[in-house]
Parts: C-alpha cells; structure tokens; sequence
C-alpha cells in the first residue's frame, strides 16, 4: 500500500508571532512538514536552495528582499518548488507583481487553516490557490491580458532585478555604503545604480524612492 506523500514546507514571514503560529498550526498535521522557517527574503532563497522544498509560504512586506522579488528568484532558479503568497494585502498593486513573479496562490492572511492546507495541497501539485477575491482580480487580468493590446506597462517594469533590490534597500533606509556591503558590490555601483532609478523613475530626492517603493510593493507602507 502507497504513503501519502509529505509536503516538505519553508516558511517565510517576518513577524516573529505570526511565522510561529503558523508553524505551531501546521507541525500538528502530518502531511505537512515545515523544514525551514526564515524572517526575510533573501533567507527564503537560501532556504530553498538549501531544502529543496516543494512550497515556499512568502509573505510580502519582507525586509532584505521582499517577497515578489524573493518569488522570482526561486521560481527562476528552482522551478520545482512552488510559492504560495500568505499576506494580508488584497490591493491590485501587491497580487499582480506576485502573480507575474511566479506565485502559483495567494491568501490572505485573515484565511482559516483549512484554506492555507487546501492551498499548500494544491500548489504542491502544480495547482492554483487564491483567496476569492484575489481569484477576482486574476480572473479579470487573465481575461484583459487575451484581448488584442495585452496588459497595460505598469510601474517598475522598466527596473532590472538589481535595481529593485536596491530601491527596496534604499527605501529600508540603508545607505550606499551599507547597500554595497550587503551586496557585496563597490559604493560606485551602487550609486551608479542609484541613478538610474532615479532617471527612470523621473524621481530626485530620497522620499520619491520610498514613496514609487511603496507604490510597486516592494516595501510596505508601516514598515
């Protein structure tokens, strides 16, 4: 006779409280098995190279990379583990970056436990997962995006990778010489790359980053 198989699970979420209810909620079960827990983005990557799970739970508003950009990283570079968004965001300017970075769900976070293990059952199977309202916006985007014309550009399409991850850093605070440490980049590139955003953005002080940050979801508004 077959075993079920278990769902090898990361968890990333930077609320401390919250990442350890989860984890208390799910341990219980014994078709789950959480095998790493991580605070920020850029440990969900490494977690996920380190774990090979099948689904990674991503919250958004994440510090160090924030999670669309985290999705894109393991979905581009380890395209067997699935991404469920957890957040508690429902704003067309959060699900659409996710949805395109790779996520297969979304719920949200005011869900029960039942919806977030039919969700990690799902998307562990290479299905999708989202909260009915999120479905609402997916479904109407799915339908404008296969009538002639295709979507609209939207905000932070013109940035690179690099240079959201840097807008997020900046707009976290971090400055040039911190941004450069942490990735390990000169102080020159970093600016280099400082003023590029800004000229594609048309933005020329600090605030105007921070502000177009919030705006694309790269950080949230009371981080």
């Amino acid at each position: 006779m077959s075993t079920k198989k278990t769902i090898r699970v990361v968890l990333a979420e930077d609320h401390t409280i919250v990442r350890e209810g989860l984890r208390a909620l799910l341990d219980v079960r014994d078709d789950i098995e959480v095998v790493a827990e991580v605070a920020d983005g850029r440990a969900a990557v490494e977690a996920v190279a380190a774990h090979k799970p099948d689904v990674a739970i991503m919250d958004l508003g994440m510090p160090e990379l924030n999670g669309v950009d985290a999705t894109r990283a393991i979905r581009k570079d380890f395209p067997a583990t699935q991404v469920l968004i957890l957040s508690m965001h429902s704003g067309e300017e959060y699900v659409r970056p996710a949805i395109r970075a790779g996520a297969s769900g979304y719920l949200l976070k005011g869900s029960g436990l039942s919806d977030l293990v039919a969700a990690i059952q799902a998307v562990s199977q290479g299905d999708a997962f989202f909260s009915p309202s999120i479905a609402k916006i997916v479904l109407h985007d799915s339908r404008r995006d296969a009538r002639p014309g295709g979507r609209e550009p939207q905000p932070g399409d013109a940035l690179t990778n690099r240079e959201r991850e840097i807008l997020q850093l900046v707009a976290e605070g971090r400055s040039s010489p911190e941004i450069a440490r942490q990735l390990s980049l000169s102080v020159k590139t970093v600016e280099g790359h400082r003023g590029r955003i800004m000229a594609k953005l048309d933005v020329h002080h600090v605030a105007g980053l921070v502000r177009h940050a919030i705006r694309i979801g790269l950080v949230s508004p009371d981080a």
